[in-house]
């Protein structure tokens, strides 16, 4: 089939709603195709080349974020919050791994969640499930699981105000790598780590800031130690809303989606002649893929070739979620499968959707030590196989929410109840996601020996 940007409608096509009002629907599409985009492609082929670098082992990718971005709690101080861990997550990798960060937030458009179900049902009343705030709501009742494309357009809005506040913070000083170093160095301290390892790699950190300090290298006089790269990047699920957002470069001439940066693939949603690997076929942004234990290295293999045809390095990344417990079996046979095709993939994980488990009292939850233990046979696995651990891809909040068991913040499954704010699926809090930098920080260092 020939590709154009609506040319997936034709194709089988799963996890999207079924909207009642199609007039709505087609006049909130042809809105938003005459909005702005939300990013440039200049943008997106910067992060491109940026990950190509991660391909060769050169750089580091860091993606995390809210599980599903929120109307209702939508807050500067929110997003604030989180781009300071992934600052001070940045900082810790990058000395460790001495190589660059890539930083990708997944904001600015992580509205939309594949469901395992079409309907919900409770005390025998059974509605549509919730499928994000870019969909319908999470109240339960009929009027307020009915799909409606409105919220396409608040989605868009929010995702605008969103990058609006990430680029002021990338630029205008709360990138400052003193200061970022300074919230790890409080964090070491007050979280009673009792590790030595932390403190000596933070105090290593201190004498090399000290260094430059003395041969005259500052952040008063060096732009790029204030200031950062910052990009966005969600699941394109709800494909009215990602074509209506695509846009012609005009360098180009290339189609690029410009509702973030980066797009990835759901596990559920990666058919090979599907909707949605037709669609982000087409469109030339960086794009991921899931990949659970049913994988196979020959899916693999099918799907980079079809996203990726000229074997471009940075255009395509495999995101594993496999859970602490099958990955050590199922991940060397794919590796060992795809190496010998020869094909540019940035490897990451994700150690969060395989280590999902149900705690007594009835929450959701994962467990802080499966979580590093994914990620550390992740990392194992690819040394063994003599290939690239590229990146972790973390589904975490800056807030103080209790949502994942363990770590040095001690969350237990009595403590769920009380912070437990998440739209969907369980978080790293605050400082889970600075515990697990530090432990991946010696899987860096390890792996670029």
């Amino acid at each position: 089939m020939k590709w154009t940007k609506e040319s997936w409608r034709e194709l089988n096509i799963l996890q999207q709603p079924e909207y009642e009002d199609k007039a709505k629907l087609k006049e909130v599409e042809n809105k938003l195709a005459s909005l702005p985009p939300l990013v440039f492609a200049g943008e997106a082929r910067r992060l491109q080349s940026r990950l190509a670098q991660v391909c060769e082992g050169k750089a580091f990718l860091l993606q995390g974020g809210d599980c599903a971005e929120s109307f209702a709690n939508f807050s500067a101080n929110s997003i604030r919050d989180t781009f300071k861990v992934m600052l001070q997550m940045a900082i810790v990798l990058t000395f460790a791994g001495g190589c660059p960060v890539v930083k990708v937030g997944r904001v600015a458009g992580q509205f939309a969640k594949p469901r395992s179900s079409d309907t919900e049902t409770i005390n025998g009343i059974t509605l549509p499930s919730y499928r994000g705030d870019i969909i319908n709501s999470p109240v339960f009742s009929a009027e307020a699981r009915k799909a409606d494309p409105a919220r396409m357009l608040e989605a868009y809005h929010q995702s605008a105000a969103t990058l609006n506040l990430l680029r002021a913070f990338a630029r205008g000083g709360l990138a400052d790598l003193e200061q970022v170093h300074k919230w790890n160095l409080g964090f070491v301290k007050n979280a009673g780590l009792g590790t030595e390892k932390f403190e000596h790699l933070a105090e290593q950190i201190s004498q090399a800031l000290a260094f430059m300090e003395a041969c005259g290298i500052n952040t008063k006089n060096s732009p790029t130690l204030r200031e950062t790269a910052f990009y966005t990047s969600h699941e394109a699920l709800l494909l009215p809303y990602e074509e209506a957002l695509t846009r012609i470069d005009s360098l180009s001439g290339e189609p690029y989606c410009c509702s973030a940066h980066m797009l990835w693939i759901g596990e559920r949603t990666r058919g090979l002649d599907d909707a949605h690997v037709h669609f982000l076929s087409g469109v030339k942004n960086p794009i991921g893929c899931k990949m659970g234990p049913n994988a196979t290295a020959d899916d693999i293999i099918k799907i980079a070739n079809k996203i990726n045809p000229a074997n471009e390095a940075g255009r395509f990344n495999i995101i594993i979620r496999m859970g602490s417990q099958l990955i050590g079996e199922r991940l060397p046979k794919i590796l060992e499968g795809v190496k010998r095709e020869g094909l540019n993939i940035l490897w990451s994980i994700d150690p969060m959707h395989g280590n999902t488990v149900k705690a007594s009292n009835g929450y959701k939850t994962r467990e802080f030590e499966a979580v590093m233990s994914e990620v550390k046979s992740f990392f194992d696995i690819h040394k063994a196989c003599g290939t690239v651990a590229g990146g972790v891809h973390l589904e975490m909040t800056g807030n103080d929410v209790t949502e994942c068991t363990g770590g040095i913040s001690g969350v237990s499954e009595a403590d769920l109840a009380s912070r437990y704010e998440t739209q969907c699926d369980p978080r790293l809090n605050a400082e889970q996601a600075l515990e697990l930098a530090f432990l991946i920080a010696d899987c860096v260092k390890e792996a670029r020996k």
